[in-house]
């Protein structure tokens, strides 16, 4: 009778096994977990190396129990199926991403943890099939920036009035400073004010973009796309049942571009976050670093630029270096 016995972490309950995908099902794995360890906690990392190499507001990773990897399942592999990518000399992690469609699926640590000879690893909880609060917890937010605010961290304080913990490194710390892999400074490359920078982690991609123009204002379609910016001085307003912009002309310089917050899916498993943020830009309105303006046909010869299609309209494109999400076209 004790023979049959069986204490609990021995039992196949104790344990767990959790499913991976992304979009285009090249990254494919499984990790087992013990239950005991559930629900694994997410942060929400802020930090400028996260939002350049993912191309989103931040990332949602959770760490792995000591020794627990991902299992790929075949025929996907490290090898076949991701691109790593390492950002700097003193980095201690390497970030994966698919080679096909861009989506992250975690870090790993590059030395192996001594007590058990293994990395660790953060994974990506954006693309499993599962995202209930008995498997996955949003607890913190970290490497927020005051200089990106309102983020996600302004806009998601609390989960059903649990509120999210806020971690900062104190400023004397070594990891207080999360600058772009070594880049000189965007001022140079921006002698006319009236264009914004937008890059990757690498660099590999560089782009400008133009600040709405009297000519987009007064297009029936294209100011679809612009909001006057929201300044207490500001007496212009769009029309939701019109759509019209007063004064399009004399007040294009109080303009903004129109963006948004997707939670959808596609958006979801191409980059491996549950929030991407997008702006509304005429492609005529973005050129590359060199000053050649974007071309619909010709997006995968913009510098490290790789193109998606996730669905038979839509196109995305991701750094084929760093694995940042760049464009949605359609």
């Amino acid at each position: 009778m004790a023979a049959d016995l069986h204490l609990p972490h021995q039992l196949a309950a104790a344990n767990k096994t959790l499913t991976a995908q992304c979009h285009c099902k090249s990254a494919h794995f499984t990790v087992t977990v013990p239950t005991s360890a559930l629900p694994l906690p997410i942060h929400l990392c802020h930090c400028t190396i996260c939002r350049y190499t993912h191309g989103t507001l931040s990332c949602f990773h959770a760490p792995l129990p000591k020794g627990v990897e991902p299992d790929f399942v075949s025929p996907s592999s490290i090898e076949s199926s991701l691109t790593g990518y390492i950002h700097s000399a003193q980095a201690a992690s390497e970030r994966f991403f698919c080679n096909t469609c861009g989506c992250h699926i975690g870090d790993r640590d590059i030395e192996p943890d001594p007590e058990t000879g293994k990395p660790e690893w953060r994974v990506a909880t954006s693309i499993f099939t599962v995202h209930d609060e008995d498997t996955f917890q949003i607890r913190s937010h970290v490497f927020t920036n005051p200089a990106t605010e309102p983020n996600l961290s302004t806009w998601l304080p609390s989960i059903n009035g649990r509120a999210l913990h806020v971690w900062n490194p104190p400023p004397n710390d070594p990891h207080h400073e999360s600058t772009l892999a070594s880049l000189p400074p965007p001022e140079p490359d921006l002698p006319d004010r009236n264009v914004l920078l937008a890059q990757c982690h690498c660099a590999g991609i560089r782009l400008t973009i133009s600040r709405p123009s009297p000519a987009e204002a007064a297009d029936p379609y294209l100011r679809r796309y612009l909001r006057p910016s929201p300044s207490p001085t500001q007496s212009d307003y769009i029309d939701p049942s019109s759509g019209k912009l007063p004064n399009a002309h004399s007040h294009s310089q109080n303009l903004k571009r129109v963006a948004c917050l997707c939670l959808c899916r596609d958006c979801r498993l191409v980059s491996g976050s549950h929030v991407v943020a997008w702006t509304f830009v005429p492609l005529a309105c973005i050129s590359s670093s060199t000053g050649k303006k974007m071309s619909a046909d010709a997006l995968d010869e913009v510098g490290t630029m790789r193109v998606y299609r996730s669905s038979d309209e839509v196109r995305r494109t991701f750094c084929g270096v760093c694995g940042a999400t760049v464009f949605y076209l359609f």
